[in-house]
């Protein structure tokens, strides 16, 4: 059975400056938390996770970001997903922090504790001087297994005034493989969102397809929009290896702990002039981290220069290198995808 998920599901995106900024935040949680049917004990869980989020960032960096979106798992299973990034100090010692009663603030010390009591998963990282991303998952009833071999998390942030980003992502799995398409619509706004939708519905259309194949599909379906960026790796667990075709510049990373390896891809527009299509295959054993990203991004980002980062929960690993290396001049999308069965 196939599942895909994408970036058309919803994700709100909430800059903390002011305490108002964390109960906006706590609204929208629960409009979506209604949305997906979530019980009263439930949303109240998901509204505890995200006043304790908001306030750790305004408490101990002074400023930061929350996003709120539908969990990121393939499962039929309805979830709420919350990532709290901010540049402050850091933490020095987290397990010491997140026990219920011990702060550095003044305060009760119960926020940290919350935040994994309440959550159904949780992860963090953390360093001195390079700040914090906190990850919470809260399901709308028990938690389901994960259908498929792979972890993701994504983010795609709009230029500044514009309602929709033109960059996109999508990522399809079964138990053989996994997809994951990563799109940058031509320009901004809605006309290069209409791009980037067309390419994540190629993929859905056929979940499983080579990523030549799936560039092709697109290219058919793109011709009726201003066309885009696009790229698609395809993970074979079987063979522990990773195939990779892409037109423009969205960038392609494998990086499994010892190496850092970029994708080739050609130039053209997908849905205009893609002349030339062809994959590479590299290596994708258990724990790799995939990386796609559109040029909202930087490129020079190395994520040895954050301790431990690379074995966090994906959405950790795509939140701080939104945080750190966004243009802010254009769409951005980080999308990382981990093989389960080790860390990178």
């Amino acid at each position: 059975m196939e599942t895909l998920i994408s970036s058309l599901q919803p994700q709100i995106t909430f800059p903390i400056l002011h305490a108002s900024d964390i109960a906006a935040a706590r609204r929208a949680g629960q409009k979506l938390a209604d949305a997906l049917g979530f019980a009263e004990v439930q949303a109240g869980r998901l509204a505890i996770v995200i006043t304790e989020a908001g306030t750790n960032i305004l408490k101990h960096a002074g400023e930061g970001t929350l996003y709120i979106m539908r969990a990121q798992s393939g499962v039929e299973t309805a979830g709420i997903d919350v990532l709290a990034i901010d540049s402050g100090p850091g933490i020095g010692d987290i397990e010491t922090s997140l026990r219920d009663g011990v702060s550095t603030a003044g305060t009760a010390g119960t926020g940290l504790g919350a935040l994994r009591r309440q959550a159904d998963e949780f992860d963090v990282w953390t360093a001195r001087g390079q700040g914090a991303a906190f990850f919470m998952r809260v399901w709308s009833s028990l938690a389901p297994p994960e259908p498929c071999g792979i972890e993701v998390g994504a983010l795609c942030v709009p230029l500044a005034g514009e309602d929709e980003s033109g960059d996109g992502w999508a990522v399809s799995c079964n138990l053989d493989g996994a997809s994951l398409l990563g799109v940058d619509g031509l320009g901004h706004g809605p006309e290069a969102h209409k791009a980037a939708a067309a390419a994540v519905a190629a993929l859905e259309r056929r979940p499983a397809a080579s990523p030549s194949d799936t560039l092709h599909a697109a290219h058919d379906a793109l011709r009726i929009t201003r066309g885009a960026a696009l790229s698609v790796a395809r993970i074979d667990y079987s063979e522990d290896a990773l195939h990779f075709a892409g037109i423009g510049n969205v960038n392609g990373v494998v990086c499994d702990g010892e190496s850092r390896r970029a994708m080739v891809s050609h130039n053209g527009i997908v849905g205009n002039n893609m002349r030339k299509v062809q994959e590479f295959s590299v290596a994708c054993p258990p724990g790799a981290l995939v990386i796609l990203h559109s040029d909202g991004i930087q490129t020079q980002w190395d994520l040895n220069a954050y301790p431990g980062l690379a074995a966090r929960t994906p959405a950790i690993v795509a939140g701080i290198l939104m945080r750190d290396f966004i243009r802010r001049r254009d769409d951005a999308m980080v999308l990382v995808g981990r093989r389960r069965g080790g860390h990178a």
